[in-house]
């Protein structure tokens, strides 16, 4: 038969007890309460912590014991050797606290803490009961691979963390680091450093407000704001998290990262970079800016390789060539700049379904480049400009800015223009090769060269139509006025004639080739992104 009862679970340190009280009658709270009290008493000395090691003296040249100076203090004095645990303490004197298990040493103090880790300074203490030491003046810890200085230090051998509160420097193979406060981690070789950190190494200087160096990879991460800049002065690196590996020269940033060199500079929301060969990719938000071109190229996913002198960007790519007044917006699948020998943008690559937008002009192609040498777009595929009320098209087409300005326009193999006349009626002209010129932004005149045609619907000034003008002549010379036609020169061999409206048949009213295209046309710096 199960006797009924409850259980009990008692943990003492790292052991649990189980003790099943049956529910008799006899067994009352009190008596309950009395075991319970009985066996706490019991373990009480069994769970405590074991006795702290004592401190051991090993040498000491001379020793003198004064109870008058100070009671239950040792004074000892030439080639002292103390031992704790695995650590050997050596001083030139020290007083031993043999009651408080604690001493404090003086002169060439040398606190061996392992085969590879030494502690030096001119005078220090140490407790055997809590294991800490606080070495002071001309302080260096010494491991294989790095060597910290400071004033003042405070060690714990039981957590193996180092503390110094008042500025410490740490010099790890080619690098040197300064820091207001500092803990190294000597078991994970790591030290984290806090307010007003510097690294310098013969190639460049950090600069961080938080900082954790590990000395044996040479990798620093990054948790405040922070710069890297190069000594030559030509690259600069500023982000708020991210590390960088000191060894191999190459780097990964967050939270407003921006790389910069010369007049340039790359940001995005994360970036890794190779500072050797200046190799760098960046994600989401990327930004690729030239200060001196004016040009700034960005999307979501985009690298710079200035070694082979190129960058592009992809991921809802976009090239601005940026002006005061009116800045021209260009995307693409991908957008792809090539620099010259001073790392400024010397070319833009826009491909595959590319839209630009300015308030004043407007196009489409399969691919277009920029040239910043005389700030020319030269569009490939397809091309689609709109200026104002008017289309043009061609099989490729060059349009050229100055000063911020639409300036000319050449139009290569089949360039046809189109003037939306009124809702059913368009103003047509087409040849073999096309040169036009813009002034203030507007078409104001334009040379058709070969095989040139027009269909012009003639109106009074009340808009009121006249006739339906048809010509053709080898080449042709249009002048506008506020992108109306003012005036057609035919030269050689024209054959021009206007016709009232009722005697042009309705197929003739079109040239061949005739695409009205203005569904396509961009309205906005959003409408980029819309291709069909």
């Amino acid at each position: 038969m199960k006797i009924p009862g409850v259980e009990l679970f008692i943990n003492f340190g790292n052991t649990e007890f189980s003790i099943f009280v049956t529910r008799l009658k006899i067994m009352h709270y009190k008596h309950l309460f009395v075991l319970i009290s009985l066996l706490f008493s019991f373990f009480k000395g069994w769970a405590q912590e074991p006795a702290p090691t004592r401190i051991i003296l090993e040498k000491a040249d001379s020793w003198t014991y004064n109870k008058e100076i100070r009671q239950n203090v040792q004074r000892l004095i030439g080639n002292v050797i103390f031992s704790h645990d695995s650590a050997f303490l050596y001083c030139d004197s020290a007083y031993l606290f043999e009651a408080e298990n604690r001493v404090i040493t003086y002169g060439n103090v040398r606190v061996k803490l392992s085969d590879t880790l030494n502690l030096y300074s001119d005078s220090l203490r140490y407790n055997g009961n809590t294991k800490v030491a606080n070495a002071n003046s001309n302080v260096r810890l010494i491991d294989n691979q790095t060597i910290l200085t400071t004033d003042t230090l405070v060690y714990d051998r039981k957590t193996q963390i180092a503390r110094y509160d008042y500025w410490g420097k740490i010099v790890n193979d080619k690098n040197n680091l300064v820091s207001h406060h500092g803990y190294y981690y000597t078991d994970k070789k790591e030290f984290f450093f806090k307010d007003k950190v510097i690294l310098t190494n013969p190639d460049y200087k950090m600069f961080s407000d938080t900082l954790m160096y590990n000395t044996v990879t040479e990798v620093a991460f990054f948790y405040g704001p922070s710069h890297i800049i190069s000594n030559d002065k030509l690259d600069s690196i500023y982000c708020e998290k991210g590390w960088y590996n000191t060894r191999k020269d190459f780097a990964n940033f967050h939270d407003r990262a921006r790389i910069y060199h010369e007049a340039s500079m790359l940001t995005g929301d994360s970036l890794y970079y190779e500072r050797k060969n200046g190799f760098g990719k960046a994600y989401h938000d990327a930004f690729l800016i030239d200060t001196i071109q004016h040009i700034i190229l960005t999307g979501n996913y985009g690298e710079i390789q200035r070694k082979d002198g190129f960058a592009f960007m992809t991921d809802s790519a976009v090239s601005v060539m940026v002006e005061k007044k009116d800045s021209l917006f260009m995307h693409a699948d991908t957008v792809r700049a090539t620099f010259d020998t001073t790392q400024h943008i010397r070319n833009v690559f826009c491909y595959y379904k590319v839209k630009f937008y300015r308030n004043d002009i407007q196009g489409m192609s399969d691919s277009i480049v920029f040239h910043a040498s005389d700030s020319s777009l030269m569009m490939y595929k397809a091309p689609v400009i709109w200026a104002g009320p008017n289309q043009l098209t061609a099989d490729s087409i060059r349009l050229t800015f100055r000063d911020g300005k639409a300036d000319s326009l050449k139009m290569y193999n089949t360039p046809f223009i189109i003037q939306r006349d009124d809702s059913i009626r368009y103003n047509q002209v087409k040849g073999r090769n096309l040169l036009a010129c813009f002034r203030d932004n507007e078409l104001y005149k334009v040379r058709v060269l070969g095989n040139a045609e027009t269909i012009y619907y003639v109106r009074e000034e009340d808009r009121t139509l006249i006739g339906i003008d048809k010509a053709k002549s080898s080449d042709m010379l249009i002048f506008l006025e506020k992108n109306q036609i003012s005036s057609i020169t035919y030269i050689d061999k024209p054959d021009a004639h206007l016709y009232p409206e009722k005697q042009v048949p309705e197929q003739e009213l079109k040239l061949k080739n005739f695409k009205w295209l203005e569904g396509k046309r961009p309205l906005s710096k959003s409408d980029i992104f819309k291709w069909d």
